[in-house]
């Protein structure tokens, strides 16, 4: 796999950040719970404008750096190898930004990825996981705008954002949603985090220890405006379809991170460590899991970036999504793999939170799951090889 200078440049750039601002303070963040001190985490989004890792696949002229995709995976891959999301103090934001207002841009785009406030992502509900169908919350039309109730679990940064973005369906005057002829007009709304109505009912703990959590948020008759609407009424599904896609693709090559940090971190334990007379990389035992793995990260790196490449190219977008979710399938389950493999051979100081080894193995648990469950991703794979063709999706 070749690398023009300029994204090996750009991948030094954001292995150094991670070397010199995530990975020393992972230990002190595990130890507080997630949270780093706000003078932490001002030093860390600072170091991360300096070495121009924000928001890298919004324009320039938003404030982002006009990425490509691998180029963006060059950097997600390195950002992979740290733990407790210490690389969510980057500035950055949600990708349905681009399908917004040229106000709405202005007024949250832009400060997001200045660092200046976050944004959250409320699609997921109790009934509505990895099938959407099931969703409850809508947007009435009212007169200036739309009145927002549901409820979002999981909604990512919730305790935190400035904005909120709000999957819902839009119903016009004089429609319900349980009657069959209403039409399904999905739709995303930017709602302001203080806006009347919104209220957090349950801020449940994680396996990891992240700084934001993922709280449970109800949202009663919130008002907003037409011009709130991002990218059109009813266009939410084509949106939601290429979040997806790009969340698959970027979970994917963090897991190839994750995988080269513990694969890195195994190599040097089991080489400087003797146990029977011999090195621990000598017994087979030990040797052949951290082969195994090797073979699993070089064969999804190589898939993972091919998807980049044809997002770049301009391929056909439902081969795209079909191809991140063959990556995201194989990468999140391989990553779990490695890191029980390499927890299993710390033996004891695995099992100790101050390890990498150990909060990986916390951390990688959710790829399998959340942006679609390994299952989900399997279905989207089959039906893809279906409808493209067993060539188009492996050659």
């Amino acid at each position: 796999m070749e690398f023009t200078a300029k994204e090996l440049d750009l991948a030094r750039r954001a292995a150094k950040f991670v070397d010199n601002w995530c990975i020393p303070f992972e230990v002190e963040a595990e130890r507080a719970g997630g949270p780093l001190p706000a003078e932490r985490v001002a030093q860390i989004k600072a170091a991360a404008l300096e070495a121009g890792l924000q928001g890298g696949l919004h324009r320039k002229e938003r404030g982002g750096n006009s990425w490509t995709y691998v180029e963006w995976l060059l950097v997600e891959e390195q950002l992979g190898r740290s733990t407790n999301a210490i690389s969510w103090y980057i500035p950055n934001a949600y990708n349905v930004w681009r399908s917004a207002s040229d106000e709405l841009q202005k007024k949250w785009l832009e400060p997001a990825l200045r660092g200046e406030l976050h944004d959250a992502y409320a699609v997921t509900e109790e009934f509505a996981g990895s099938d959407p169908t099931g969703m409850r919350t809508v947007a009435r039309r009212v007169d200036g705008g739309w009145e927002i109730s549901g409820e979002k679990w999981f909604v990512t940064f919730g305790g935190i954002a400035a904005v909120i973005i709000v999957v819902a369906y839009a119903l016009e005057p004089g429609e319900e949603l349980d009657d069959p002829a209403t039409p399904r007009r999905t739709t995303l709304f930017a709602v302001p985090a203080d806006a009347v109505g919104i209220s957090t009912i349950d801020d449940p703990p994680f396996t990891h220890n992240y700084a934001d959590g993922h709280p449970t948020m109800r949202f009663a008759n919130v008002f907003v405006s037409d011009a709130d609407v991002i990218g059109g009424v009813g266009e939410g599904d084509e949106l939601q379809r290429a979040w997806f896609t790009e969340e698959r693709i970027g979970i994917a090559v963090r897991c190839g991170g994750a995988m080269i940090r513990l694969l890195t971190e195994a190599m040097e334990w089991t080489t400087g460590r003797e146990q029977g007379g011999a090195r621990l990389i000598d017994h087979q035992g030990v040797s052949f899991p951290i082969a195994d793995s090797a073979a699993d990260a070089a064969a999804g790196r190589l898939l993972t970036f091919e998807v980049g490449r044809l997002a770049d190219a301009g391929a056909d977008p439902k081969l795209v999504h079909g191809k991140a979710s063959m990556a995201k399938l194989f990468m999140s389950e391989a990553a779990n793999r490695c890191a029980d493999r390499v927890l299993q051979i710390f033996g004891g100081r695995g099992y100790v939170r101050t390890t990498a080894a150990e909060r990986l193995w916390r951390e990688l648990r959710v790829d399998r799951i959340w942006e679609g469950s390994s299952e989900i991703q399997r279905l989207i794979v089959a039906r893809s090889l279906e409808r493209r063709g067993v060539d188009a999706m492996l050659f």
